[in-house]
C-alpha cells in the first residue's frame, strides 16, 4: 500500500521483524501507520494526503493527516493491534489490500476485517485512500456511512460482479445463490463469527437479506487485476427496508470453476437488525 523507498531502513526492518514479512514490494497499510514515519505516509501521496475513515469521515491534508495518523496509531497500540493480511492487489491505477485486525487490549477483544482502495495517478503516487470496514465487532451497532463516490453509469461490469448486482436488484436469492461454487461462502462485514458457507447457508442468507425485497447497489469503482474484483458501492435501497444510501464494497474471489469461493463484504448497511450469524 505505502512506498517502501520512502521509508527509513530501521523503520522498514522493524516491520519486517513485527509482522514476519519476507518482502516489501509494498508497506501493508497498518504496518505502516505504525511506524511512526510520518514523512513517508506524506511523501506517499502526489498531493495533499487524503483518506475516506468509516468513524472519521474524509481526511484532508497534511495537519489534519498527521493527526489522524497519531490518534489511530495511539488507539491501536491501546489495544495491541496485530493484523493478519487476507489479499494485497494492485490494479494500475486502483488497487485493494484485505486485512482482519485482531485487538485485544483496554477492554477490547475483537476480530475486523477491513478492505483498504488505493486510487493512484500516473506515477503509482496515492490520490487518496478509502478505508471500509463494519463497527459491529466494535460496539455492537451500525454506524450510517453515507456514500463516497457517485454513481458511474459508464463503469462496466460483466461476469460475476455484474450477475450478483443483477440478482440483488431482481431480489433473487437463488439467482445469487447460483453463483458459488459448492462450498463457496458470504463473510459479512461483521468478521469470522458470521461467515455462510455451502448452498443451504447461502439460501438462507441471502433469503433474509432480499426478504423485504430488492436491494440496489450504485456501480462506483471497480479494482480487478484478472483475478479477484473489488467493487465500491452505494446501498440505495433494502426493499421495505429502504436505509438511508450507504457506502461499502465487496471483494469477490473466484474458484476453480469460475464461480465464486467466496465473497466479503464491508459495509455498515442495517440490511437487518444485527448481522446474520451461521
Amino acid at each position: 500500500m505505502w512506498a517502501p523507498e520512502l521509508f527509513s531502513a530501521p523503520a522498514l526492518e522493524r516491520v519486517r521483524r513485527r509482522y514476519e514479512l519476507t518482502t516489501l514490494d509494498a508497506v501493508p497499510y497498518y504496518a505502516g501507520l505504525m511506524t511512526g514515519d510520518h514523512d513517508a505516509l506524506i511523501q506517499s501521496f502526489a498531493g495533499p494526503p487524503v483518506v475516506h475513515d468509516p468513524r472519521r469521515g474524509r481526511i484532508i491534508g497534511v495537519p489534519a493527516f498527521t493527526a489522524y495518523v497519531d490518534r489511530l496509531s495511539a488507539w491501536l497500540t491501546e489495544r495491541r493491534m496485530t493484523f493478519e493480511p487476507v489479499e494485497h492487489r494492485s490494479s494500475g491505477p486502483r488497487g485493494f489490500e484485505e486485512v482482519l485486525l485482531h485487538l485485544d487490549g483496554a477492554g477490547l477483544r475483537a476480530d475486523v476485517p477491513v478492505a483498504i482502495v488505493a486510487q493512484r495517478d500516473a506515477d503509482a503516487r496515492l490520490v487518496e485512500l478509502r478505508l471500509y470496514h463494519s463497527i459491529w465487532a466494535l460496539t455492537g451497532a451500525h454506524l450510517h456511512r453515507p456514500p463516497i463516490l457517485q454513481d458511474d453509469p459508464a463503469l462496466a461490469l460483466d461476469g460475476i460482479a455484474a450477475t450478483y448486482v443483477q440478482a440483488l436488484a431482481a431480489g433473487d436469492a437463488e439467482a445469487a445463490v447460483a453463483l458459488f461454487e459448492p462450498d463457496g461462502a458470504v463473510r459479512e462485514p461483521a468478521g469470522a463469527g458470521y461467515v455462510h458457507q455451502g448452498p443451504e447457508a447461502l439460501r438462507a442468507f441471502f433469503g433474509r437479506r432480499l426478504a423485504g425485497g430488492p436491494v440496489v447497489l450504485e456501480r462506483c469503482a471497480l479494482a480487478d487485476d484478472g483475478e479477484a474484483r473489488a467493487l465500491e458501492y452505494n446501498v440505495l435501497g433494502a426493499g421495505e427496508r429502504d436505509p438511508a444510501p450507504e457506502a461499502g464494497v465487496a471483494v469477490f474471489v473466484p474458484g476453480a470453476s469460475g464461480r465464486l469461493a467466496a465473497l466479503h463484504l464491508y459495509d455498515d448497511a442495517a440490511w437487518d437488525a444485527e448481522p446474520l450469524a451461521p
